[in-house]
């Protein structure tokens, strides 16, 4: 499916989406010099609502700051840019994708010459691993990448160019016939997914990489962190060697395309019963059920548009 609006938001501006556009010399398109976040919109029982927004702008300029490509715009200016976007489109679910980059002056690897350019796109997009992802879990494989080294790209900062890494886990995983590929990091330690943090749950505690193991510090994995507490299980941060995959009784994937799911098998090895787990439902039920307004929010995740 084609991913497209009516409008967006650009450089300040709402315009009309194939109004949109830069030039073939705009400094991103051949270094990968932007910064972006992703951002869902929720449709609750109280009406559309933006999930955790201010987290995900703050984490945006704090990109961009590492990239070096300063923000025009601040926190506030981009939530409303937001909900102004998402109203213009009219809708009451979608998701979110924020991109500050540097466009087009002149053609160099260090390109703080260029022009800032941002846009706040709003665009339908259903769940990333499938809806039946969610319901019955999906297949993996632990991928010939690793992620990056310290000192080499900067994990913690979502920059364009640093998912070129991603983009070689994914695709490998797709030609390999599974829906997604779980990197190591460079000393053969569990990192993450292409584009999703992963957790394990072992006799009953959940297990999950430390920001040391190149993986970036999720917004979602936070929520299930908070969950998983508020339900009464432990939660470690550890590092976690290949073979706890293979050990793990559940394991799940969080981020804010592919929210809560479940994995069901590693390497063609089921993980535990090869379905999906007590635990991660619970944890799963509990995140659905406050973003879709069904539970209270008594984190104060939501922001409502209306």
């Amino acid at each position: 499916m084609t991913m497209r609006a009516d409008y967006i938001w650009m450089n300040g501006k709402i315009i009309p989406w194939d109004e949109a556009k830069v030039h073939v010399f705009t400094h991103a398109l051949h270094y990968g010099s932007s910064a972006f976040e992703g951002i869902r919109v929720y449709e609750t029982t109280h009406g559309p609502a933006l999930f955790r927004g201010r987290e995900h702008y703050e984490r945006l300029l704090y990109s961009a700051k590492v990239a070096r490509i300063p923000s025009p715009y601040t926190v506030e200016e981009y939530l409303q840019a937001t909900f102004d976007v998402v109203r213009a489109n009219q809708q009451r679910n979608a998701y979110v994708r924020p991109l500050l980059f540097r466009g087009y002056d002149k053609l160099g690897v260090d390109g703080r010459s260029c022009p800032v350019e941002t846009i706040v796109a709003s665009v339908p997009w259903g769940a990333y691993l499938g809806k039946e992802g969610l319901e019955q879990g999906v297949d993996v494989q632990v991928s010939t990448w690793r992620r990056m080294a310290p000192d080499t790209l900067n994990a913690l900062a979502k920059i364009g160019g640093q998912y070129v890494n991603s983009q070689n886990i994914v695709m490998e995983a797709h030609d390999n016939g599974f829906a997604e590929g779980i990197a190591l990091d460079v000393n053969g330690y569990v990192s993450e997914g292409s584009g999703e943090n992963i957790f394990l749950i072992i006799k009953g505690k959940i297990y999950t990489p430390p920001l040391a193991n190149s993986i970036l510090g999720g917004i979602t994995r936070d929520c299930a962190t908070q969950i998983a507490q508020e339900l009464g299980y432990s939660v470690t941060e550890a590092v976690i060697p290949r073979e706890m995959l293979y050990m793990a009784d559940e394991i799940f994937f969080t981020g804010t395309a592919a929210e809560i799911t479940p994995v069901r098998s590693v390497d063609r090895l089921p993980v535990g019963s090869g379905k999906r787990g007590p635990i991660t439902e619970r944890i799963q039920a509990r995140f659905f059920g406050i973003v879709e307004g069904e539970l209270p929010d008594t984190f104060h995740w939501l922001t409502p548009i209306d």
